[in-house]
């Protein structure tokens, strides 16, 4: 054993059992800076040491963070959310994989929903938004073998006590933004593990419908007209519905249209 993989055995040992769910956060490594918590945990499952369900690797800074498209992830050290999970869902069909997007969604919108209330709403694929703001968003990272998901390596990254953003970043906030005072980050982060925990026993159970409706319910712009653009043409259109695989249906001169992720824009950034 070297001594890399004892310092993580030490870490994990220290702090294991501080939350109350089964397995989710049962096992929590932080470090003081990585370039992505993705990227740690991948590293991690690389190693011929098998690393349990649930692990939660948290990071105080990310120098290369991530988002959906490559995008960059801006966060403050020390004043954020920046973490990845391991979960195995062994049991998901691999043309569903998008059911897992839904439940950890909702699972951060659960922690979140006491201190924000309903103007907090799952943007697709997978953001987290109050009103028109973005607080934070997620990264999923399914490792395959044969026809089976192995691992899916899951970075979540939220701004909870940063003030101050880059000019870029022209709709994010923070919780302290919006409610002006500061929130401990492991409590948030033990809410969190806890709700996801419960969404994904859901998704295990076989609760499917009731995951795929409640995400939809909670859906930013759902069932409202707004504007679009495609193929560099704006429109102004209606989400009415995300399909079983995770394509978004968007209603524009009475006719129903599927997208990815990368054939649409929310022009909600000048609003």
């Amino acid at each position: 054993m070297n001594v890399f993989e004892l310092s993580i055995i030490i870490n994990i040992t220290l702090q294991n059992n501080i939350f109350s769910g089964l397995f989710v956060g049962q096992n929590l490594l932080t470090l003081k800076e990585v370039d992505s918590t993705n990227n740690f945990l991948k590293n991690l499952l690389s190693n011929s040491k098998p690393v349990p369900e649930g692990t939660v690797i948290m990071a105080e800074g990310q120098y290369a963070g991530r988002g959906q498209q490559n995008n960059k992830w801006h966060a403050e050290p020390g004043k954020n959310l920046t973490f990845s999970l391991l979960l195995q869902p062994h049991f998901l069909d691999i043309a569903y994989q998008f059911d897992l997007n839904r439940a950890i969604s909702m699972g951060v919108y659960d922690a979140l929903w006491p201190l924000l209330g309903d103007a907090l709403k799952i943007k697709w694929p997978n953001d987290i938004y109050y009103g028109n703001k973005k607080l934070g968003g997620m990264l999923i990272e399914n490792l395959l073998q044969g026809s089976q998901i192995k691992n899916s390596v899951i970075g979540i990254g939220l701004n909870i006590n940063q003030e101050n953003f880059p000019e870029d970043a022209v709709n994010a906030t923070s919780v302290r933004q919006i409610l002006h005072k500061d929130y401990p980050l492991n409590d948030i982060l033990a809410d969190i593990c806890n709700h996801v925990e419960a969404w994904y026993l859901k998704l295990k159970a076989g609760k499917t419908n009731f995951v795929r409706d409640t995400y939809l319910s909670r859906l930013y712009w759902f069932n409202v007209e707004k504007r679009f653009k495609t193929n560099g043409q704006e429109f102004t259109g209606t989400i009415t519905g995300v399909k079983d695989n995770g394509l978004l249906i968007v209603k524009h001169n009475n006719t129903e249209t599927t997208y990815n992720l990368k054939e649409i824009e929310f022009l909600n950034k000048q609003l």
